[in-house]
């Protein structure tokens, strides 16, 4: 059974005349007495009687036409639900982030993303960097935003402009007023620092070992899985930590924390996604929404 053979019983049933039924569909009335002849062969089941020069639906028939008419309008459904997902009109698209970006970076730019196409329902979760990573990978979330680079031969990274890492300290850090901090006054503090995994940790780590700096000689007194966190527990110790410039940026213009002069590089961002993953119209449509920015 096809859709093709259903409208054209159809047709037929609304017509009760096979050559009008013929003709409004734009067929011969061959193909459409063989269409219903085949329906009839394949169930064993008589649709129509005829009627003298007319044609009148049995009860099998009438039955039928009920089942039939859903189907078709159930396909027709279909087509339109596609249209609307090639459109943008719906769909939806599920998104992992790191901490810093789905916190602080991502969220005016999902609100721009809606504002464009309300139907597109977004799912969002946050986690650490290597917990993104995953849920790429085993199909979880259709897009990673992360901090640190992933080496996974399952994912692309792609990268887009990100923020800069800052050293900040509390009001009661004896850095406070000081103009520049040598490398070597790093090992000479305690620190608050983001868990291992999580992007922000692995990029201060590799800026310490660029300008020659042990990660392994720094204090921390203490690891943290929340950038908040982080930064409350900064303001009130003589504690340092490095974190975005995007989650301080409050507190720096509040006086709360102060940013020491000590020059990191500024990070991009990378965007994950599956390389066997083809992507729809909406992830097409908020990466290019993201590049933008």
């Amino acid at each position: 059974m096809t859709l093709e053979q259903l409208r054209i019983f159809i047709a037929v049933a609304e017509q009760q005349h096979m050559t009008r039924a013929a003709s409004g569909l734009n067929l011969t009335q061959s193909a459409t007495s063989a269409a219903i002849a085949a329906l009839e062969s394949r169930y064993d089941v008589r649709l129509f009687d005829r009627v003298g020069r007319g044609i009148v639906l049995t009860q099998a028939g009438r039955d039928f036409l009920e089942e039939a008419r859903a189907v078709v309008a159930r396909a027709r459904a279909a087509a339109q639900a596609l249209d609307d997902i090639a459109g943008l009109k719906r769909g939806a698209l599920s998104i992992a982030a790191s901490q810093t970006v789905g916190n602080y970076w991502l969220p005016p730019r999902l609100l721009a993303f809606q504002r464009n196409y309300p139907g597109i329902a977004l799912q969002v979760t946050i986690a650490n960097t290597e917990q993104v990573a995953r849920a790429v990978r085993d199909g979880h979330a259709d897009l990673g935003l992360v901090e640190g680079e992933i080496d996974d031969p399952l994912l692309t990274n792609d990268r887009i402009d990100g923020d800069s890492l800052a050293i900040v300290v509390g009001k009661r850090h004896p850095w406070i007023g000081t103009t520049q901090i040598a490398e070597n006054k790093l090992t000479t503090t305690g620190w608050i620092l983001r868990e291992r995994g999580s992007g922000t940790r692995s990029m201060f780590e590799a800026a310490l070992r660029d300008i020659g700096v042990d990660p392994s000689s720094l204090d921390v007194k203490l690891e943290l899985p929340s950038n908040e966190a982080i930064r409350a527990a900064v303001e009130s110790s003589d504690y340092a930590t490095a974190i975005s410039d995007l989650v301080v940026a409050p507190s720096l213009a509040a006086g709360t924390l102060h940013r020491v002069r000590f020059e990191l590089p500024r990070r991009s961002f990378c965007v994950l996604r599956h390389r066997e993953h083809s992507g729809g119209q909406a992830e097409k449509a908020m990466l290019a929404a993201l590049y933008a920015e």
